[in-house]
């Protein structure tokens, strides 16, 4: 898998990571810097096969967000439509993607929010023109460019875009 797939990934799982994350963290109180515990034993069963408690049970916590949150209704049924439309093979990779952002430590998620803030931003002529770029690259000058871009970037003003000026720099002066 290349890069740039594994890219694009990694920022559809963080969509989706948002939408369900909440719904996976069990009762409130829990540390949700753990991973749950795996149990052993027989997998649980098919949906039609729980008893009426217990379908109630798992959907009580989606209940109780879906009331809570009134202005995050529009974003659940969407992201709720986008997963019912994945793959298994989409699903799985997905679940591994929230996994992976589950296990980061919190000054790598928030570069990982400033990539995506960022990846937003740009046309859709400039994410292909990267995109491209990126899959013609080995791993290894993938790697050194990623290290040149964040150089860049933290040498910058944090509030500097490329290409722009300051918003309160003077108008360059163009006379001849």
């Amino acid at each position: 898998m290349n890069r740039t797939t594994l890219l694009a990934r990694l920022l559809c799982t963080l969509l989706v990571a948002g939408a369900i994350s909440p719904a996976l963290a069990g009762p409130p109180g829990r540390g949700t810097d753990q991973a749950p515990a795996r149990e052993q034993g027989p997998p649980p069963p098919q949906w039609e096969q729980l008893t009426p408690a217990q379908r109630e049970m798992v959907i009580a916590v989606l209940r109780d967000r879906w009331n809570d949150n009134p202005q995050e209704r529009t974003r659940m049924l969407k992201h709720a439509e986008r997963w019912k439309a994945m793959t298994p093979e989409q699903r799985r990779s997905a679940k591994h993607g929230m996994d992976r952002w589950a296990g980061m430590k919190p000054d790598e998620r928030q570069r990982m929010r400033a990539l995506y803030e960022h990846a937003r931003q740009l046309s859709p002529e400039e994410r292909a023109a990267l995109r491209d770029k990126l899959k013609t690259m080995t791993p290894e000058q993938r790697r050194t460019w990623m290290r040149e871009q964040r150089e860049l970037r933290q040498r910058r003003a944090p509030g500097d875009v490329p290409g722009r000026a300051a918003p309160d720099a003077p108008a360059p002066d163009r006379r001849p």
